[in-house]
């Protein structure tokens, strides 16, 4: 684990809070929930590089809560995928940083997302072509924990298993909350990891903002053999500033520029 990964994650919560600040919409609760898990991957864990964006073996990840894009962004500013300047450009018309993934106009990105549910399949078919072409790569997939309400990521998670893609690792972000209320209210995803195992993947559960837990998953997860894994994060919606903690009215409304200041001297101090 790389000794500054706390002052990563620091970054990337400043940048997400201010970006969406700076665009006036966007998603908060979720980006911030995401911020460790995506953290890990891009600076520990992925074999990626930005100034070789198209090397066939390089590892892949697709974030299917597509609407957690800040997180994603700011994660690839910090790679240097491109310039930290274009965070400021969020959900602007001109910009290549909209308010879902675009992999036709963002480097860096390896699907476009947002449709709730498509993200576990668009994983599966990369972990595929990867067997077919005789590479080695693995296909990293964050998804929602209200995303898993979606009957597609069933069928994915049923043909994941049917295949033996050992080279899918899967997370969910389970922060309980979704953008109507909290989940087991809404349409109760629970017991997920007795739902997985049913489907024949490998699953552990830890806390999905521990850093050293997340990256003793993947590593775990790497040395799994014939199955997926699923690594049930567990997390808190609004990580980080504690007037969003928990507070589901957070899922898809931006700070004011007064409150962005406020959250950013909480993850910076």
């Amino acid at each position: 684990m790389r000794s500054d990964m706390k002052d990563i994650t620091k970054r990337m919560r400043a940048d997400i809070v201010e970006m969406l600040a700076a665009a006036g919409s966007g998603h908060p609760g979720g980006s911030l929930s995401a911020c460790d898990i995506i953290a890990v991957l891009y600076f520990d864990k992925m074999n990626i590089d930005p100034k070789n964006v198209e090397d066939p073996d390089r590892d892949r990840f697709v974030l299917a809560k597509g609407h957690a894009a800040p997180a994603l962004y700011a994660a690839l500013a910090e790679k240097g995928f491109f310039a930290r300047e274009d965070l400021k450009t969020l959900r602007k018309s001109y910009s290549h940083l909209q308010g879902h993934p675009n992999m036709n106009t963002t480097p860096g990105v390896e699907m476009s997302t947002g449709s709730l549910g498509q993200g576990l399949s668009v994983a599966n078919g990369m972990a595929l072509a990867g067997r077919l072409d005789n590479r080695d790569y693995y296909v990293y997939c964050l998804m929602g924990d209200g995303e898993i309400e979606e009957g597609q990521v069933w069928e994915a998670a049923m043909s994941a298993s049917h295949y033996g893609l050992d080279h899918v690792i899967a997370f969910v972000d389970h922060n309980h909350l979704q953008i109507d209320g909290n989940n087991d209210q809404v349409m109760t995803v629970n017991p997920i990891d007795e739902k997985f195992r049913a489907f024949g993947w490998d699953v552990l559960t830890i806390d999905g903002h521990d850093l050293d837990a997340i990256s003793d998953a993947i590593d775990a997860a790497k040395a799994t053999k014939g199955k997926p894994t699923v690594i049930i994060a567990e997390t808190v919606k609004g990580k980080g500033v504690s007037f969003m903690e928990n507070q589901v009215g957070w899922h898809g409304v931006a700070p004011t520029a007064e409150q962005a200041k406020q959250a950013v001297a909480e993850i910076l101090g």
